[in-house]
């Protein structure tokens, strides 16, 4: 029994034992422990749009492009360490594994200071580019500060439970995070609804509950010492390693940056359009987050199953692999689909109570639902290619999808529709140019697989020829 307990919570080689069985194993805590990570921003959102009000949750919406765009570096430095981890795992290749995570821990740590230092400030500067209405202003403003201060505590969250689903680890990262989402709650109520912190609270309640789960998930790492050694000589940056992580990993991070320019754009369309708009969209993409979690989990899962399998040279289980986590992310696709048209005004009054924004949201939502089976297809394709270790496809798909049709085609949308009612534009224009974006990049993505091209991307030298 007891060692059973353990397997849990040690690394899970992927691959051994039958596709389907294996994927489910680790995208079900994995998904649950989405699921938990998404409700630290959403129960910020409920408590914050109930005991502060509308205007409030507006102000948190506003900031959220922005946190993104500042954290895109991060991002890449935990995908990139995440595909090296998952191969050099699956190649046995201890060595490489253990400098590999040192390095990115290394890289992580210098780029949240610096994150920081030059982020906090110009806050007031982002904020005005983006059109922040003014009503809004000094919550956003705060909102936005406290949670930069955090970003550190993110940072090595983010970065090690990458290094974790590279071992196939999703269990010890679900109860962690299932921990910090309970005190993030009780936090929450404390600090908004109990010492009247307003939004600030919201972000403190943010940030120190991802500070413990770093905290947490540090400790666990350099306990695992049969898998990887965490000492000095391998936290020392190694040409070679940093070259081969920021390779793999910049391209998803300039995807993430590209993605991240663009909502900041269109949420600039979404400020002129007033704040009950900014509450509307704030609360939909907050539904968006629970929606879209579980394609962007099957994608992560599907990654660290092929690159730890090209890694070992087991294409054939790469190819098994990749039909059964189709067939479960549009099968979960589907039912959320339906779900979210039966249910979507329930969702929507989770936030708000006012009634025009309430119909508003249920709009956008019938809106973006076709829009997830897209995903479903994009996330599948670009968790076997970025598990391969070709990142660079996601990059420029996200380049067409987001520079040359998304923003463009919602401003043009906005510009059409200009009525007394929406002097700025309908705020349909929001989300028909996602749901268009998202269609087409599914295409762009499936083409792209279809060429082949990711199966020599291997990391391993020895095996690169022999995948293809």
């Amino acid at each position: 029994m007891l060692k059973k307990i353990n397997a849990l919570f040690s690394a899970q080689d992927m691959t051994l034992g039958k596709p389907m069985s294996t994927l489910l194993r680790f995208s079900i805590p994995l998904l649950v422990g989405n699921f938990a990570q998404q409700m630290y921003s959403t129960v910020d959102s409920i408590i914050v749009g109930h005991y502060v009000g509308d205007k409030a949750l507006s102000s948190i919406g506003t900031t959220l492009p922005i946190i993104n765009l500042l954290l895109v570096l991060l991002m890449a430095i935990s995908t990139g360490a995440e595909i090296m981890v998952a191969q050099y795992y699956g190649a046995k290749d201890r060595k490489s594994l253990s400098r590999s995570i040192g390095n990115a821990l290394t890289l992580v740590f210098i780029s949240s200071l610096l994150v920081m230092a030059l982020a906090i400030p110009q806050v007031k500067l982002l904020l005005r580019l983006t059109n922040t209405p003014a009503e809004t202003f000094d919550m956003a403003h705060s909102y936005l500060t406290t949670v930069l201060w955090g970003a550190l505590g993110l940072a090595f969250y983010n970065i090690i439970s990458g290094i974790l689903r590279g071992l196939g680890n999703s269990i010890f990262p679900l109860l962690t995070l299932l921990l910090t989402s309970g005190l993030n709650v009780i936090l929450d109520v404390w600090f908004v609804a109990g010492l009247g912190m307003g939004v600030t609270g919201a972000a403190w309640a943010t940030i120190i509950s991802v500070a413990v789960s770093a905290i947490i998930c540090i400790i666990k790492l350099c306990r695992m010492g049969d898998i990887v050694q965490i000492n000095l000589r391998n936290l020392i940056p190694y040409k070679k390693l940093i070259d081969q992580l920021l390779r793999l990993g910049l391209p998803a991070g300039i995807t993430q940056a590209v993605f991240s320019m663009s909502l900041v754009f269109v949420q600039a369309l979404a400020n002129s359009m007033g704040y009950q708009v900014v509450t509307c969209t704030t609360a939909v993409m907050r539904i968006d987050g629970f929606a879209m979690m579980p394609n962007f989990t099957f994608g992560m899962a599907i990654a660290t199953f092929v690159g730890q399998n090209i890694g070992a040279d087991r294409m054939d289980r790469v190819n098994r692999g990749s039909r059964d986590m189709l067939k479960i992310s549009l099968t979960t696709s589907f039912i959320l689909v339906a779900l979210l048209i039966i249910f979507g005004k329930h969702l929507i009054s989770m936030f708000t109570t006012t009634e025009t924004i309430i119909d508003l949201g249920v709009r956008q939502i019938r809106i973006l639902a076709a829009g997830y089976i897209a995903m479903a297809i994009t996330q599948v394709y670009s968790g076997i290619m970025r598990g391969a270790g070709d990142t660079m496809p996601s990059m420029w798909i996200s380049m067409l999808t987001t520079v040359v049709i998304r923003v463009p085609l919602a401003y043009l949308w906005a510009w059409l529709t200009k009525s007394e009612t929406y002097p700025a534009g309908s705020p349909d224009a929001l989300f028909f140019a996602l749901l268009i974006s998202w269609v087409i990049g599914a295409a762009a993505t499936y083409i792209w697989y279809r060429r082949g091209i990711w199966k020599t991307k291997s990391l391993i030298p020895s095996q690169a020829s022999q995948v293809v």
